[in-house]
């Protein structure tokens, strides 16, 4: 006897297709529209002055070891000539880190706070972790169509867990010390949520969304494949006509922005929790 889920997939996709094609219009062209003016606000001054907006943005952030990090790279990236796709994929990262922070922070919360709610969520997380990442690309495309909107889809699945397992490892790995400390205080649970657990798990979550900055990267490349414009893109193309050299190029593009964008986060963090402390 064979199980027939695949069916049962086929025909869950339809129905959804069918009766919410309004909202998932609706949401294409919220995404595509928010994508196309992140992408549009990062390309409209010339490159190199925005080169050095990040980089006084970056010496702000970690001083001299990240701004030169950040003035070198995007200089090779620039000089590579991939800047324009290479803001349409930071682009497309921003969107797709913005919307699972969004999912996965709150969800993270509940979580760590509702037993009942982690035990039914963290078998899903597993498996959105574990399924290859071209299998988020097909109901992503027949619910937008190719282009950016599924590429961005299929990254925030692909993205959030980390976000949502890290935020409630932060949430229950607050003291029960500190906890029982605000209610004595009189605190409500959302003040307690904001004043205390939220301040002593942000180091834990932010490392969660660190990693879903990496995923979310990661996953607009393979998107390039339903159409997904960026950097992702021009690596397809290398690798479909066999030119080495321009997929080493474009590859290298890539890396350097992940490196960019992962310290920046990372800088952000200690920059932080600096003034956290002298204050």
């Amino acid at each position: 006897m064979r199980l027939n889920i695949g069916e049962w997939v086929e025909q869950g996709v339809d129905w959804l297709a069918t009766y919410a094609d309004g909202f998932f219009q609706v949401m294409s062209t919220g995404i595509e529209g928010s994508v196309d003016g992140i992408s549009g606000l990062f390309l409209w001054p010339p490159a190199y002055v925005f080169i050095i907006i990040l980089t006084l943005l970056a010496f702000w952030v970690g001083r001299w070891s990240l701004s030169l990090l950040t003035l070198i790279g995007l200089f090779i990236i620039e000089a590579l000539g991939y800047w324009e796709p290479t803001m349409n994929t930071l682009a497309l990262v921003i969107i797709s880190t913005l919307l699972s922070v969004i999912i996965g922070i709150p969800l993270g919360i509940a979580c760590g706070k509702m037993d009942r709610l982690s035990s039914i969520v963290r078998p899903l997380l597993d498996f959105m972790q574990t399924m290859p990442a071209f299998v988020y690309l097909l109901p992503a495309v027949t619910f937008f169509g190719l282009g950016i909107v599924p590429g961005v889809i299929a990254s925030v699945i692909f993205a959030v867990p980390p976000t949502i397992r890290l935020t409630e490892l932060g949430i229950r790995q607050v003291p029960h010390d500190m906890m029982e400390a605000a209610s004595a205080f009189g605190s409500t649970s959302m003040q307690t949520l904001w004043k205390v657990q939220l301040p002593v798990a942000m180091p834990t979550l932010m490392a969660g969304v660190n990693q879903t900055i990496m995923l979310s990267l990661s996953m607009v490349v393979i998107a390039s494949m339903i159409g997904a414009q960026g950097i992702g893109a021009e690596v397809y193309r290398a690798v479909t006509q066999l030119k080495i050299g321009q997929g080493f190029e474009a590859g290298l593009a890539v890396v350097l922005l992940a490196i960019i964008i992962d310290r920046f986060s990372q800088h952000s963090l200690k920059k932080r929790n600096t003034q956290k402390q002298g204050a």
